[in-house]
């Protein structure tokens, strides 16, 4: 093989090598992304939570949230 068709392998080789990683990253992203908004989703259930909760402990309909059971 001369030479141009040694670099032109070469190049060729290390495209694949790059679309694979790429093919790689883009899955790792899209993961992260959905893990991300199942988060923003917990998170926001929660703090739907919290504040039912402290609501519901202003209007004195439930016992406070640090009172200790009587049997302590």
């Amino acid at each position: 093989m001369n030479e141009l068709q040694e670099q032109l392998i070469e190049l060729q080789t290390r495209v694949a090598f790059q679309e694979d990683t790429l093919t790689q990253l883009n899955q790792v992203v899209a993961k992260q992304d959905q893990e991300i908004l199942t988060l923003q989703q917990q998170l926001r259930l929660l703090a739907k939570r919290l504040d039912d909760a402290l609501y519901q402990q202003e209007q004195g309909d439930e016992k406070p949230l640090d009172e200790r059971p009587p049997h302590y």
